[in-house]
């Protein structure tokens, strides 16, 4: 497999970074559009640890990218180009964040509700179980019921979706391994407030782009953020779920906003 995918032509400053965690080639219709303009790169996290997902992207980055680099993160892709950003801040001259998690725990009762509020009865005792399952170690076979929750969270996540937009990304299976490796750690980052607090680290601009039907709360991003980070705007996509380039009366905008904080 290519690692990172480039798309476009040098210098390659632009980066996708997709979400999960395991989620790899979700980005690509986002770096395929970006590449009509600039050089991108999609870097596909392989390391099954959240450590080793920071030293990978950073590696990644320092050997094909041509720093300092702005990093587009998408959910969990978001919190870790956040990580990144604050760890390495020689390296990443602006950060934008797309759908991502809320930054406290106090958000996340909302984010849970909102999201089984969408399922119907069965539905939203089957997304629990497949939760538990992720966590538990003992249970095989993590990336059939990580594919599974990402169909359900289809349902959940989007507003007006254009159909077949998701068969737009590019052919990597969900990683259900890589999921239950790096989400605990990064669910405990964000209880602790050590995510949090990273912030304070970060020297380059921050843009958050978010729908304003993302079942991940808007007040969770916008908030905490505007209270750390010394450059920040958030941006508010109306008609919106939480992939913005999936959705029908939302990607145009979403580009359009896009383009413009690349430059």
């Amino acid at each position: 497999m290519e690692n990172p995918r480039a798309y476009g032509s040098a210098p390659f400053t632009a980066i996708v970074v997709h979400g999960g965690p395991g989620a790899g080639g979700e980005m690509a219709p986002v770096a395929r559009v970006l590449a009509r303009r600039r050089g991108v790169l999609e870097p596909i996290q392989t390391a099954a640890t959240l450590e080793g997902q920071v030293d990978e992207l950073k590696r990644l980055l320092e050997d094909h990218g041509d720093l300092p680099v702005t990093l587009i993160g998408f959910s969990w892709g978001a919190w870790l180009s956040f990580i990144v950003a604050a760890r390495c801040p020689e390296i990443v001259g602006k950060l934008i964040l797309i759908g991502s998690g809320p930054f406290e725990e106090r958000y996340v009762a909302a984010l849970q509700a909102d999201r089984t509020g969408r399922l119907s009865e069965g539905e939203r005792a089957e997304f629990e179980m497949i939760i538990a399952a992720l966590g538990d170690p003992a249970v095989g076979d993590k990336s059939a019921r990580l594919a599974r929750l990402g169909a359900l969270a289809s349902k959940t996540d989007t507003y007006d979706p254009i159909p077949d937009a998701s068969a737009e990304a590019d052919g990597i299976d969900a990683r259900g391994d890589i999921f239950q490796g790096v989400w605990s750690d990064a669910a405990e980052m964000r209880k602790s407030g050590e995510l949090l607090a990273l912030g304070k680290r970060i020297k380059c601009p921050v843009v958050a782009i978010h729908g304003d039907y993302d079942p991940h709360p808007a007040e969770g991003v916008e908030k905490p953020l505007a209270a750390v980070l010394g450059d920040f705007r958030f941006i508010l996509l109306k008609s919106c779920g939480h992939k913005p380039w999936i959705e029908r009366q939302a990607r145009d905008e979403f580009y359009r906003v896009l383009q413009r904080e690349l430059g």
